[in-house]
């Protein structure tokens, strides 16, 4: 039976989300982009952004450490493929259009799919070195 290693999963979750948000820094120019997306859409405010920004980072860490051993694939690969599926699935499909930035962000600019997709990517960096490293060790 796999058991999630909580701490590395929380640990990853944030870890991701802080390297999320400082590739965004990078591209954007701006500081929690998406938290204050957030806050703004929801009328709770900057706080609230920043919770629910990094709460969801943690959540979907838990989740990639729950089912990555059912994933397919090497293991340095199933949290590129996990992140990927969820880019396209809920935040392309679901979060985009429910803020009015169209299919993919598409409304927002044509390379906004690509950047996107990237900063999650990078987000899922910590997972191989947190959470695989665990589950995926020799001998286990």
């Amino acid at each position: 039976m796999h058991t999630i290693k909580w701490k590395d999963a929380v640990l990853a979750g944030v870890a991701g989300t802080l390297l999320f948000d400082l590739f965004g820094l990078v591209m954007t120019r701006q500081w929690w982009d998406i938290p204050a997306v957030l806050g703004g859409k929801t009328g709770l405010g900057m706080g609230y952004g920043v919770i629910a920004h990094y709460g969801n980072g943690i959540f979907l860490a838990v989740l990639y450490a729950g089912i990555a051993p059912s994933l397919w694939g090497p293991s340095w690969l199933r949290p590129f493929i996990f992140i990927t599926a969820q880019t396209i699935a809920l935040v392309w499909l679901f979060m985009f259009p429910l803020l009015g930035a169209g299919v993919g962000g598409t409304n927002l600019g044509s390379m906004i799919p690509a950047v996107s997709l990237l900063r999650h990517l990078i987000f899922a960096l910590p997972f191989v070195l947190l959470i695989n490293r665990n589950l995926f060790a020799k001998g286990q």
